[in-house]
């Protein structure tokens, strides 16, 4: 099994579109076994990939993601009840639906990072919660995708230092090339501050943290960036970028190559998954049918020169998951 968090420290460059459709792609069109966790305190993905209905049901229960990381508040340690797993009808992924109360986990969170960092049992738990949610599913499926917010807070730093890999989704802008550079000095810091609480907890206990018997590392590898609706003019038949965003597009190689694949300890056979166009008014019909946009049809909207670019989509997704298949598969 596989861990994939969609991640960009730049907002609106349609990274829960994105993440829901690749993996429901991953799902219908490749097969595989595909679990989507919405730790994003929006819960975009919750409501894009389940009917209304359903959600007032699961909010109504409490079967949400919180759910996973109420015992660690109360002292409890991990989770020891069923995992709050729904399935969803026309993504045909499983979910672990979002709550708005994840954004209340921060400083709890936070507060148990500075005691892990230093050896603490009880923090390095903390923590380490996602690595024990992961160790639980591991089993039933082929690729678990993490949607998150946009931020660089605690909540995130747990589910990046889970994780096996993260995939950057990005817009032609300036504030999207800022965000990499943000992202590979949090990475970075956060990397050697857990070795250090990991190996100052082994001279303290004299063996290993473990978690299902397993001792931890920081695992977290870069598998590939994907730009997200730039403005296309058509020069002798081949869409171009505007002027506009020419000289950013251009950076973008050069600076996802310096402050992300620098860093990395796996070589990808393509750094580029692929590049999705503007999709006009598809995503709004996608999200009204609770439908992937590959998937829409006339009886969801679909009318006229829609069905191109429902196909050119499909297209898209064919790319970018068989390179992102490729680059998560390589040390295998």
């Amino acid at each position: 099994m596989k861990s994939i968090v969609v991640f960009n420290n730049k907002g609106g460059v349609g990274k829960t579109s994105l993440l829901c459709n690749l993996a429901s792609y991953l799902k219908i069109k490749k097969n595989l076994k595909i679990l989507v966790i919405d730790a994003d305190p929006q819960c975009n993905a919750t409501t894009y990939m389940l009917e209304y209905a359903k959600i007032e049901e699961i909010y109504k229960d409490g079967h949400t993601l919180y759910k996973i990381i109420k015992p660690l508040q109360k002292g409890k340690g991990y989770l020891k009840t069923d995992l709050p797993i729904i399935k969803s009808q026309y993504f045909k992924v499983d979910i672990i639906p979002g709550d708005t109360q994840l954004s209340l986990a921060e400083d709890f969170l936070s507060k148990d990072w500075l005691d892990g960092k230093s050896g603490d049992y009880r923090g390095l738990q903390t923590t380490l919660l996602f690595k024990d949610l992961l160790e639980k599913v591991k089993d039933d499926y082929d690729y678990v995708f993490f949607d998150v917010g946009p931020s660089l807070g605690a909540l995130n730093r747990s589910i990046l230092a889970a994780s096996d890999f993260f995939i950057v989704p990005m817009s032609s802008d300036i504030f999207s090339l800022q965000a990499l550079e943000n992202i590979s000095i949090s990475l970075n810091e956060w990397k050697k501050q857990l070795h250090r609480g990991l190996e100052d907890y082994l001279e303290k206990e004299n063996e290993d943290f473990k978690i299902n018997n397993n001792k931890i590392s920081w695992n977290l590898q870069f598998a590939g960036y994907i730009t997200q609706q730039y403005t296309a003019k058509t020069v002798a038949g081949i869409k171009r970028p505007v002027n506009a965003y020419e000289k950013i597009i251009k950076k973008i190689p050069i600076t996802v190559q310096k402050y992300l694949v620098a860093n990395n300890a796996i070589e990808l056979a393509k750094i580029k998954l692929g590049e999705i166009p503007n999709l006009n008014s598809l995503i709004p019909l996608s999200q009204s049918s609770n439908v992937p946009i590959f998937e829409l049809k006339s009886e969801h909207g679909v009318v006229g020169a829609h069905f191109n670019k429902v196909k050119e989509y499909d297209s898209t997704l064919r790319e970018i998951t068989s390179n992102l298949l490729i680059n998560t598969r390589r040390n295998d």
